[in-house]
């Protein structure tokens, strides 16, 4: 049994609308040994080593279900086990996941086995776990064949794995304040491999750190921070506090605790955790010995007063008392038989108490602070207390080193409460823990004698979301209400696009249509990533990390997201949900790759934008593929968009009052019409939009129509969408690659991307009904990693368009030998009949870019798919028509100019059309040179 191959989705993704991880794996020889023929000792080594795999209900539904499978019928095969136990490991480590399908692939003996998960690197570390767990429970001699350990020690490597889990998990607070982000509906987004986190998208977004948020005053961390100078400061308003010293050598220490008055607490100045911390130090040897010990966590230590009383933690969150713990050190209770020792493992056994902060409670170990609290009882690990004598094992009542959590939140004295509220605000906190000691937290402090001991900044919220005894607290949901109060927003309105074709433009288009109502756009296209019309990245942006990084920026108030195949099938989308999904249309393109070899598969990848909109899906009527998606969505509206003004469904659809954008012919032309809610709103010609060329480029029409569906979807006016159309042109800046026109030349150059079928079809079908007094040329090319018959496709649909024809090939070979690719195209232009005198095959685009500009004459057009756009419009536009040259000089730099003289010999192709320095600095055009 082995990985072939593997993908993590971090978003919605069409296995599942959550993240997920798909292992395709091939059994082997394991094919032929389902569970149920391994036998009982299969089974009974693996319900040892996960005893909870009981719980799964698998396709029975209830509690049990799983271990029937595994013995009823034959049983089951690995990979449906691996995708049981990979969940199963990952629960054990803390994590809530319980989704998981395995497929076979239609390879005999391969599978895709798919599972959810919270963690990435920790499910990925439970699939490689419960793969080596399933091999060492094999029959010897099948786990000889296939590679299986026969000395898994599982139990310590199951504990490493918890360990890993938990140093990459969300701590226990920010965890928190996640689940009551998703219980709010507020997108979140993790920011580091910590616990930084975005909360909101966009302009709405804040963060935080664990319960530091982006609305805590860093002068209040630093106060907090400052034991002395916190003590200080709450002294001076009257608040109850120790008397406390600030000392940095143990003889310095001894008699500041002499001066105070024994018993005293010595702590390292930054304490946290309760780390350095020892407490009722009664002589000046305890005091040094326990200063030896602080020095080690921190270089300034506090010798205090030592407070009468139990620790308790008073949670305050934007000025409120929002919960209150008694917290008590990590300790055994005696049975009267037991050594301490014994004592640790029976209470480590309790379900709640895991590895750190995996579980509620954290295991108790008899580490050094143990030994020597021990000690000053005068007990050893084998010591036997009495029966319910408690022996403490902390010195401090922090959870993280085994303490125990008391909710007290109702009982709390309303003096104790104003104390706490004071005492925060004192601060400066938004989000502040008061540890506060006394012995009766339901009388005032000034009837026990209670002091504040310590102020946090970031106080930890397990104690309250999870107390050991008592009412869990929502203690996240304040912070939550507090940052984004209720009916105030934490989303910024997505619009998610896909489709084959017209993506981009259309992406384009929206995003200019929301540009012109004033609001801030991130952009993902092919190309880059835009923030407000900036490029930001270069490079194909349409995979959700380039998504991610719109919904991170705080300035940007509208995300237009174009959202292409690869992204969806590598890793998923970005965000759970979008206000509209677009399909535009599903057609032949990418077909054979990445196990994609339909459009019915096609399509299936491509409706996952749909399934996520919540507000509006808008498809292509005209397409079949996308009308089915209809079925697929939960958005509120449905918006169809139709060039077939007679469309019958489309019709019913808008008698039923339902919204769609239909193309309806008219005495001037065709007029871009809205219906909604039994509405007929005009909203423009389509010869009035720059981008259609008179309306000659049905393609741009048709991608109008989706922009002004999308945008009127997410509450824009129809004059602004107006604007926004009319102000759209497919100029090199707006729209680069898409449709772009060179007419200052004697002949007009149109530049496109098209690289498939249907993009080149409506390329060829707009250069016919454009008007040409001259000849036409095109320079074709397709992309390595289509298939044979899809570039042929693009040449057959090119042939009998133009009069010649240059087939070159990308600078990215993708897998294909270096003229492949131009000897599929010329192959197809003649069986399609093109006289193989109109035929050039030049594999260099440069080179074939050059030669077709060379030979286009007066009044003629040419058209260019092209493959690095930027460097193709830079050649069209700086070509020099009619000029040649052979020899010119060119080179050395001479004071503010060049000096022609001085500079070596460069011979010019025809092709090559500016000369320039080593630099790339432009020195001259070639006709500059000769005149």
């Amino acid at each position: 049994m082995k990985v072939v191959g593997r993908n993590v989705y971090i978003g919605p993704n069409h296995y599942a609308l959550f993240p997920v991880i798909r292992l395709t794996i091939q059994l082997g020889e394991l094919e032929l040994w389902p569970s149920g023929k391994l036998g009982s000792g299969f089974t009974e080594g693996l319900t040892r080593a996960l005893p909870t795999l009981a719980e799964h209900g698998c396709s029975y539904g209830e509690p049990g279900g799983f271990l029937r499978r595994l013995v009823e019928d034959g049983g089951t095969w690995m990979g449906h086990i691996l995708e049981h136990v990979a969940i199963e490991l990952q629960n054990v480590a803390g994590a809530n996941v319980s989704f998981g399908k395995t497929r076979g692939t239609g390879t005999p003996g391969e599978y895709d086995v798919v599972y959810t998960y919270e963690q990435e690197e920790v499910g990925l570390a439970a699939g490689r776990l419960a793969m080596r767990l399933l091999l060492s429970l094999l029959p010897e001699d099948l786990r000889e064949r296939v590679g299986g350990e026969d000395d898994l020690d599982f139990e310590d490597e199951r504990d490493r794995f918890i360990r890993f889990a938990q140093r990459r998990a969300l701590g226990p607070s920010t965890a928190s304040l996640v689940r009551a982000a998703e219980e709010r509906n507020v997108p979140w987004l993790r920011l580091n491999k910590y616990s930084l986190v975005q909360l909101g998208h966009g302009v709405y977004g804040k963060r935080i750190q664990a319960t530091v948020t982006s609305e805590t005053r860093h002068i209040a961390v630093e106060i907090a921070s400052d034991k002395e100078e916190t003590n200080k400061l709450l002294g001076d308003l009257g608040l109850p506090v120790a008397r406390q010293a600030m000392v940095y050598d143990a003889d310095e220490a001894a008699n500041a605790a002499e001066r105070i008055g024994f018993p005293v607490v010595v702590k390292p100045l930054n304490a946290n955790h309760g780390r350095g911390v020892s407490i009722h130090l009664k002589t000046k040897d305890e005091v040094r010995t326990a200063f030896a010990h602080a020095r080690e966590h921190a270089r300034t230590i506090l010798v205090e007063s030592f407070i009468t009383g139990l620790d308790h933690r008073l949670l305050v969150v934007n000025g409120e008392l929002v919960a209150a713990s008694k917290r008590v050190p990590g300790h055994v209770i005696g049975d009267g038989t037991s050594t301490v020792e014994q004592l640790v493992d029976v209470t480590n056994q309790d379900p709640r108490r895991g590895i750190g902060h995996e579980k509620v409670l954290t295991r108790l170990e008899l580490d050094h602070q143990a030994l020597r609290l021990l000690e000053q009882k005068g007990y050893t690990p084998a010591s036997v207390p009495k029966k319910d004598e408690i022996v403490y094992l902390r010195s401090t009542a922090n959870l993280s080193t085994g303490g125990t959590a008391i909710d007290v939140t109702d009982i709390v004295h309303p003096e104790n409460r104003s104390m706490a509220v004071r005492a925060i605000k004192a601060v400066g906190l938004d989000v502040g823990g008061v540890d506060f000691l006394t012995t009766d937290i339901s009388l005032s402090h000034r009837e026990t004698g209670g002091a504040i001991c310590e102020v946090n900044a970031a106080p930890g919220f397990r104690m309250h979301v999870a107390p050991s005894e008592g009412k869990p607290r929502d203690a996240a949901g304040p912070v939550l209400d507090m940052l984004f109060p209720p009916g105030t927003p934490s989303r910024i309105p997505i619009a998610s696009i896909t489709g084959t074709n017209g993506k981009t433009t259309t992406s384009r288009m929206t995003a200019h249509i929301f540009k012109m109502t004033g609001k801030v756009v991130g952009l993902t296209t092919t190309d880059a990533v835009y923030i407000d019309g900036h490029k930001t990245v270069e490079g194909d942006m349409t995979g959700p990390q380039a998504a991610r990084m719109v919904l991170r920026d705080p300035t940007v108030e509208v995300a237009v997201l174009e959202t292409a195949r690869g992204g969806m099938l590598r890793r998923g989308i970005g965000y759970k949900r979008c206000n509209v999904g677009a399909c535009l249309n599903i057609q032949s393109d990418h077909l054979g790759l990445k196990g994609i070899d339909t459009l019915e598969q096609l399509a299936e990848v491509k409706r996952t934008v749909v399934e996520i909109a919540r507000d509006t899906a808008v498809l292509n009527a005209d397409d079949e593929h996308c009308l089915r998606m209809a079925d697929y969505t939960k958005a509120e509206h449905l918006c169809y968009v139709t060039m077939n003004p007679a469309h019958g469904l489309v019709r019913e659809h808008i008698l039923a009052g339902g919204r769609a954008i239909v193309l309806e012919q008219g005495m001037a032309g065709h007029m871009i019409t809205l219906y909604d809610a039994g509405a007929h709103l005009p909203i423009l010609w389509s010869h009035a939009i720059p981008a259609t060329l008179e309306g000659k480029a049905l393609h741009n029409v048709q991608n109008a129509m989706f922009a002004a569906a999308i945008t009127y979807s997410m509450g824009v006016s129809l004059d602004e969408i107006r604007l926004g159309l009319q102000t759209f042109d497919t100029t090199f800046v707006q729209a680069p690659g898409r449709m772009n026109i060179y007419d200052q030349h004697p002949f007009k150059v149109i530049l496109d991307y098209g690289h498939n079928p249907a993009a080149v079809k409506s390329m060829v079908d707009l250069t016919d009904r454009i008007d040409v007094e001259g000849r036409r040329h095109v320079v074709l090319a397709g992309p390595g990693d289509r298939r044979d018959e899809d570039i042929s496709e693009m040449a057959r649909l090119c042939a009998g368009h133009f009069d010649t024809y240059v087939c070159r090939r990308d600078d990215s070979l993708r897998g294909r030998d270096g003229d492949e690719v131009p000897a599929i195209l010329r192959k197809a232009l003649l069986d399609a009949g093109v006289d193989e005198a109109a035929i050039t095959v030049i594999p260099d685009e440069v080179e074939a870019l050059g030669s077709a500009l060379s030979r286009a004459g007066k009044g003629d057009l040419l058209l260019v798919f092209g493959d690095k756009i930027e460097r193709c419009w830079t050649q069209i536009t700086e070509f020099a028509p009619g000029r040649t040259a052979s020899t010119v000089q060119s080179g050395a730099k001479s004071g503010h100019g060049f000096s022609i003289g001085d500079l070596p010999e460069v011979t010019l192709t025809a092709s090559d059309q500016i000369i320039r320095d080593e630099r790339g600095v432009r020195l001259a055009r070639p006709e500059e040179l000769e005149d």
